[in-house]
Parts: C-alpha cells; structure tokens; sequence
C-alpha cells in the first residue's frame, strides 16, 4: 500500500477534520492494540447518568493528537525549534497516552488488575510496539518516561496543562452536555511558548487558564464524580471484586477467556509479561457488559443482585455529606440487610459501605502553570492570576459517601 493511502483523514464533531501525519502514525491507529480503544468507553459508566457520553478512547486519543499538531505549529511559530523526528514522537506519545487504560479502567484497577496502574502497561504497549515497528518508538517512549532533555516536551503530554486534560474537558463536555466543562483549547494553544525549556502560556491568556481550571472543576463534581457515575462505578468495583473471589474458591463463571485469565492470576508487574499483556490487549467493554448479563443468573446472592443493578440501571442509593459518615449508622443498616435477606454481616459490605472523594482542580505540589509576564518574568498562575477562587481551586475539596440498597430508606 503506498504511503498516500495512508494520509487519511477524520471527520470529528469537536475539531472537524483530524489529518493522519504520517504512515507510521497510520499503521499505529491501525494496530490491534489501538483499534481496541473503539471499544472502551471515555467515560466508564457516565452513559448511565448522561446518555450521550457514549464516546471512546479511540475518540480522545485522536483528538490529543491533533491538539498536539496545533500546539507544535504554535511554537514553531513563535521559533521554538522542534525537529521532524521530536515532533512525531510527540504525537505518538499523545497519540498511545491511554493505550493501557482497560475497560471502566479504574473499577478494574480497584478489583481484578489491582497491582498495574493503566500508565504502566501503556509503557508495556508502547515497548511491544517499538518491537514491532522496529525501534521507531524510542524517542517517543524516552519523552514519553520523561527521560528526554527536552522537559516542555513531557509537559505537552502529561501537566497540568497538557494536551490530554484539553482533549478530554472539551470532548466530555460536548458528549455529557454539561456544558460548563466546555474550554477554549484553541486559544490556550495559540498563548503556548517555551522559555528556558518549560512551557509557559503568555499573560494575555491568563483568563482562559482561570477558565480551564474552573472547567476542571465543574467537570469533575457534575461529571466525573457524580453521584450516580460514582455509585455505578462502586457497584461495578464490587461486583468484579466478588466474581474473582467466586472463581478463586473454585466456582465456574460464564465470561470471556481474557476477563477469566485475570480472575484466576493476582497480576503484578513483575507477572505482567509479553502472554498477559496480549490478553489485557482482548479486553473491553463488552467482556465486561455480556459477564454481567450472565452473572445475573448465578445463584450467587451477591453476584446476581450486583449485576442487575449496572445491566438495569437500578443502582444503590448514595448520599454524600460533608461530615463523616458515623460508623453506627452503618451497622444499623447492616444487621438489617443481613436479616432480610439471610447474609452474613460480612456479606452485607458489597451493599453497604462508605467512602470519600477528593476533588482538586489546581495541585500545588505538582508542577505549577506558568504565567509569562510582559515583562519577561515568570509566575506561577495562582500569584498572577487576580482571582481570588484560583488560591481555592487549589485546596482539596473532600466529600463523603454512604451507599445502601433503596430499600432500606
């Protein structure tokens, strides 16, 4: 196939027209390991409380590289100097930033993947990867670790500003409709510069930083962390938790053979080798969504009530509070769960349990956004910023759960 059939291009609702680059960008969406990514949801179990957030990570993956396309013209523009060769492992390490996320990545990295953040097997893609394609992905993988001595480069793809947190903002929020997470990435980009190799945002972009980070905000407590998503993805948490004890004591559960490798094996990173990788690489959604349709029928209490609750939308009732949840309360509820429905106390901690959630749109610790003033000096955007709210964006909002089934209101 000759390398013009390769350049093709996207149609896609946020940025309109998504241009392939190059033919080895091609034969990289093209793979197995990538294509997957069309068949995990964006956003986990959101659909269940915003029915359009129906959007994949193939879909953001592509927009992070095409914001990438903007933001390495930008600087060229203004005579930051990025070679042919740095540029294109920019957009191969925006492109394969979320290779390894699983399906509804952060119940499985809670029940049945426990011991492998999704940011370690992407680099486990990403080395399968530069196997396969010769070595091509070296410089991509060393930006990537942020092993290059270039820094502003592992900035564009992983801060505080990078291009992943303007991707996925702008396409959660157009795909929810929660309209208040809506940011303005092309005039974030056009404000990008490179002082000293850090990147910066000129000062005359201030107000739309303030706005990014607000948006950040917003999102999180109406869309990531709302409470329906939130007990959703709880309830998902739980039920893989009990499958793998199920299939640990020896019980047979109907499900595909890659979602029962990793029931059967505790996975760690000294374990994650070239054979399990290649089956993380089969999961997605739908292993995930036909096991529950099938666990439904198990005559397990547990197991069967969990999975109606996700595949019916008839989830556990959440109530979230500023204070902690007083341990009393819970046992009440307890003893009369496991009265009703003749379970053991123990039993009843798959239905009623308490947490919290920490929300922050702005970290101090982490490494700041910087402001480059007009005159040349630079600050980070909390001290330059004339809000108020930008110093409280930057405090840790915590709030606290209890979940419990809606009979026992």
């Amino acid at each position: 196939m000759s390398e013009i059939n390769k350049l093709k291009i996207f149609n896609d609702p946020i940025y309109g027209f998504i241009t392939i680059p190059n033919a080895l960008i091609y034969d990289l969406i093209q793979h197995p390991y990538f294509q997957r990514l069309r068949r995990i949801s964006q956003m986990g179990l959101s659909y269940l409380v915003y029915p359009g957030a129906n959007h994949t990570r193939f879909h953001h993956a592509l927009g992070c590289m095409h914001i990438m396309q903007k933001a390495v013209e930008t600087l060229r523009f203004k005579g930051v100097s990025i070679s042919p060769e740095e540029e294109n492992a920019l957009y191969i390490a925006i492109l394969l930033h979320d290779i390894g996320h699983g399906p509804f990545s952060h119940a499985m990295e809670r029940s049945i993947v426990e011991d492998v953040h999704h940011e370690a097997i992407s680099l486990l893609f990403m080395q399968q990867l530069n196997l396969e394609f010769d070595g091509q992905l070296s410089l991509a993988i060393k930006v990537f670790k942020g092993d290059y001595h270039r820094k502003f480069m592992l900035q564009l793809i992983s801060s505080q500003l990078d291009m992943d947190r303007m991707d996925y903002l702008k396409r959660d929020s157009f795909y929810s409709g929660v309209a208040e997470g809506n940011v303005n990435s092309e005039r974030l980009i056009q404000m990008m510069n490179v002082v000293d190799d850090v990147l910066v945002i000129e000062e005359k972009g201030i107000y739309s930083v303030e706005k990014f980070l607000m948006s950040r905000r917003l999102m999180y407590w109406q869309a990531y962390l709302h409470k329906t998503s939130l007990v959703a993805e709880l309830i998902l948490t739980k039920v893989l938790k009990r499958a793998k004890e199920l299939t640990e004591k020896g019980v047979v559960l109907p499900c595909s053979e890659p979602l029962m490798f990793f029931m059967k094996h505790k996975i760690t990173m000294e374990t994650f080798d070239s054979e399990t990788l290649d089956l993380f690489s089969q999961l997605d959604d739908f292993d995930i969504i036909s096991a529950l349709k099938g666990w439904q029928k198990q005559n397990d209490f547990i197991l069967s009530s969990l999975s109606k609750m996700i595949i019916n939308r008839d989830l556990l009732k959440i109530k979230l509070s500023d204070e902690k949840v007083p341990a009393e309360d819970l046992h009440h509820l307890k003893e009369q769960f496991a009265e009703a429905n003749n379970i053991t106390l123990a039993e009843t901690n798959y239905f009623i349990f308490k947490g919290k959630i920490k929300n922050q749109a702005y970290s101090k610790e982490a490494e700041p956004i910087r402001i480059l003033k007009k005159d040349k000096t630079i600050e980070d955007v909390v001290e330059a910023s004339d809000q108020l709210n930008l110093k409280s964006l930057s405090k840790f909002v915590t709030k606290y759960y209890l979940c419990y089934p809606k009979q026992l209101v």
